[in-house]
């Protein structure tokens, strides 16, 4: 028998030695129905996601302070654990503009010239599409601007000297971030009294503005992380009800109606759908997960930092989505499961790296005490960051007394070669409390290195951030030397 012939009948021997197939389960009606709830509400909750992020923070602001849309919800003290948006800055003073455009028409967002202070700042839609960054590296360039918000399909006149924004939706909001010196008292009133410049009021009023309203959520316990329960499909089903169909996303007009989320029509799921949104919604967040653990892109061709969005959302949120063959919906849900803002020129105001492992590929553990050497000449023009996170939630670590260590903080210790060793742990580490940051013994953690007005050296990696170790690691490593 040639070797054909033996391959041949090999194949036929290893077919009849099988198990035969099963036949097809025919499912009931209800079963069907069933089973199509939990599957479109998968994929609703990675469509959904960006809206949703938006609609929590908005819901936060307005159950949980006096401040309301088209006026200015601020934190008049560097963010602490208070704040449980998914990783915030906490070595700025944030401000949040939610703007709403329905009833008023146009909305102005204006901003001072950067003398005496400045601002990083991003307006996107309620999608979080980038419409405008602002500020230095925004379109006024540091010179100041007048942004005006436009509903959509508007047609009116724009005056001169406005800066249009032209939305697909009614809703969006503005992340603005007034930079800090230090975080001395006198730096931070500084900062507070250079942010309150801002102006938000109607086009219509253009000619005699009222008066600006700012509202402090300081220690206002503020939490949009995100619900994997069915209270997720409840914020789904205001934005639908609010805001007009895309025609990006009309494919999913039909999917939604099959979890009973209907334009003009009320959304009341009985316990049996109840109960089908929660199995889907519990898949979503662990294929989520999955994606978080296994799928960020890496920033170097080695090491444990990674880009805080795959270049390929970026790109397309930057092209409004409107890329003729391409929509990263499920890279888009990733990305605001751990994160929010959409950013229209990433890398020119901010840049930020991530990294959910130490050196040797083990996932951060708050029990455990870690080392991070920053090196000298960090490439910024303004400050560097580092801050961890709750590696379930992607918040500020609950009840810590500080979340990170940056350039601004006037006591940090520098070694003589300029380089900087941070810590991060249970506990400082003796003689360090200065360059430590505190972690939960019984929560895992993450971390984002931030990097304010960066320049060529980092995105040409002539400048390499290091890994963080453990450590005992780092200890033993030396002591094989």
């Amino acid at each position: 028998m040639n070797i054909s012939a033996w391959k041949l009948s090999l194949s036929i021997s290893v077919l009849l030695a099988l198990p035969p197939a099963l036949p097809a389960k025919d499912f009931s009606s209800s079963e069907l129905a069933s089973r199509a709830i939990e599957r479109r509400a998968v994929e609703a909750v990675i469509w959904g996601i960006p809206a949703v992020n938006y609609d929590l923070m908005l819901q936060e602001m307005l159950s949980k302070t006096d401040g309301k849309v088209n006026q200015i919800v601020y934190w008049s003290r560097p963010l602490d654990w208070h704040n449980q948006t998914l990783t915030p800055n906490p070595d700025a003073i944030y401000l949040m503009v939610f703007t709403n455009t329905k009833d008023v028409g146009p909305i102005v967002i204006e901003v001072p010239p950067a003398d005496g202070g400045s601002i990083n700042g991003n307006i996107v839609d309620t999608w979080q599409v980038p419409l405008e960054d602002v500020g230095p590296a925004g379109a006024d360039q540091g010179k100041g601007g007048k942004y005006v918000v436009l509903p959509p399909g508007y047609d009116g006149t724009i005056p001169n000297g406005f800066i249009p924004l032209k939305s697909n939706t009614f809703g969006g909001y503005a992340l603005l971030r007034s930079n800090l010196s230090s975080h001395s008292d006198a730096d931070v009133a500084k900062s507070v009294d250079y942010a309150k410049k801002i102006r938000v009021y109607p086009l219509s009023q253009a000619a005699a503005p009222p008066e600006t309203i700012f509202t402090d959520a300081e220690s206002v316990l503020f939490d949009s992380t995100i619900r994997y329960d069915p209270s997720f499909f409840t914020s789904l089903d205001r934005i639908i009800q609010h805001e007009p169909w895309l025609t990006r996303d009309k494919a999913m007009v039909d999917q939604l109606a099959t979890l009973g989320i209907v334009k003009g029509k009320p959304f009341s799921p009985s316990a049996g759908t109840r109960r089908q949104l929660k199995a889907g919604i519990d898949e979503a967040r662990q294929w989520l997960q999955w994606k978080y653990d296994h799928e960020l892109v890496p920033f170097y061709d080695k090491g444990s930092w990674n880009y805080p969005a795959n270049p390929v959302l970026v790109k397309a949120a930057a092209a409004s989505f409107d890329e003729p063959a391409a929509y990263p919906v499920d890279i888009r849900g990733l990305t605001y499961s751990y994160g929010y803002i959409g950013i229209k020129r990433l890398g020119t105001g901010q840049f930020y790296l991530i990294s959910i492992n130490d050196d040797d590929g083990r996932p951060f553990e708050g029990a455990s005490t870690y080392k991070l050497t920053v090196p000298a000449n960090v490439p910024i023009e303004q400050y560097w960051s580092l801050t961890a996170y709750d590696r379930k939630t992607h918040a500020l670590i609950k009840n810590m007394p500080r979340a990170s260590r940056s350039s601004q903080i006037p006591e940090l210790v520098k070694n003589v070669d300029g380089s900087v060793d941070l810590y991060l742990g249970p506990k400082a580490p003796k003689g360090k409390d200065a360059n430590w940051i505190p972690t939960d013994p019984n929560r895992g953690f993450e971390l984002m290195f931030r990097l304010y007005a960066p320049t060529k050296a980092l995105f040409d990696k002539t400048w390499v951030l290091s890994d963080v170790e453990r450590v005992r690691d780092v200890v033993r490593k030396r002591g094989t030397k």
